[in-house]
Parts: C-alpha cells; structure tokens; sequence
C-alpha cells in the first residue's frame, strides 16, 4: 500500500492534506445526507449514500486512494446523470482525484498502518 503514496507529508503540508481531505468529505457528507433525508426514492439515493461512505473513509483517511477515486467518480455520475445540479460536483471530483494523488497525509489511518517504519538494531 506505500507504493500508492509518494511520501506521507508532515508538517504544513500534512495539516494542508487534512484540510483538504476534511473538506471534501464535509462537502460530499452534507450533500449526501441532505439528498438523503430530502429524497425518499431509493434509486436516486445510491450515488449519494456511495459518497458518503467514501467521504468517512476520506475524513479518517482510511483507504484514502481508493476513498478519492470512488468520491471523483460518484460526483461525476452525479452530474452528468442529474443536469440540474450545480458545478460543485465538478469541483468536488476534480477534489477527489487531488486527493487521492497526493495521498492521505501524516495524520491519517493509512499512514499509522503503511507509513515508514523505524527498526532500531537490537540491543546486546
């Protein structure tokens, strides 16, 4: 799972990551939850339930590759399937794809299991 990430970024860069990831699942949660307790149809629900599974995932950044893909590809679903709605879908895919490029940053789930481990030699 490393190889999916170029590095786990620390410091400024890894509170940018966390702000951006924190973003884009607010964003695709309150999206969703609103479409799901305004929209009582089960069929025009599943994008929307879809994302905001991958938007936990993403806030905790927990498969966060996978989590981004998933949220880009649901928002375009989204927006090509309903012409009504708004460019945020556009900005919140293109948000996705970023963030599962970039990868999860050093706070997340996924840099606690696949972040560089130090060994330390054992000793006598």
């Amino acid at each position: 799972m490393q190889r999916l990430f170029s590095t786990f970024a620390e410091g400024w860069p890894g509170a940018g990551l966390l702000l951006q990831r924190t973003l884009v699942s607010g964003i695709v949660l309150y999206v969703g939850g609103t479409h799901l307790i305004e929209m009582p149809r089960v069929a025009l629900s599943i994008p929307y339930l879809i994302a905001a599974v991958a938007g936990i995932f993403l806030l905790v950044g927990l498969l966060t590759p996978l989590a981004g893909i998933t949220i880009a590809i649901v928002e375009a679903w989204i927006y090509l399937a309903w012409p009504g709605n708004s460019l945020i879908a556009v900005v919140v895919a293109t948000m996705g794809i970023t963030v599962a490029m970039i990868g999860p940053g050093m706070w997340s789930i996924d840099a606690r299991l696949y972040g560089r481990k130090h060994l330390e030699a054992p000793r006598d």
